[in-house]
């Protein structure tokens, strides 16, 4: 093996995906300015969206989008200015 190509900074990591407030750990390099603290350690924290917890293709379960008020919105903003 090559010596020196590995990154000095890989450490453990919680993601933490904000819509469900479900927290992992993992090894990562990512860059975090904040920190969290489980089971008494301190921990650099990387803020998620959505993650496998919470996306509707893992969990089966999916989010009602309110198509028609879109569509409502964007004719009042544009399709008056066609006449």
């Amino acid at each position: 093996m090559k010596k020196d190509i590995h990154p000095s900074n890989y450490r453990e990591v919680v993601f933490k995906d904000m819509s469900n407030d479900e927290i992992f750990i993992t090894r990562s390099t990512v860059a975090s300015k904040e920190t969290i603290e489980v089971d008494g350690v301190t921990y650099p924290l990387v803020k998620l969206e959505i993650t496998s917890s919470s996306h509707p293709f893992f969990t089966g379960k999916q989010k009602l989008v309110d198509t028609a008020g879109r569509v409502d919105k964007f004719m009042s903003r544009y399709g008056k200015s066609k006449k």
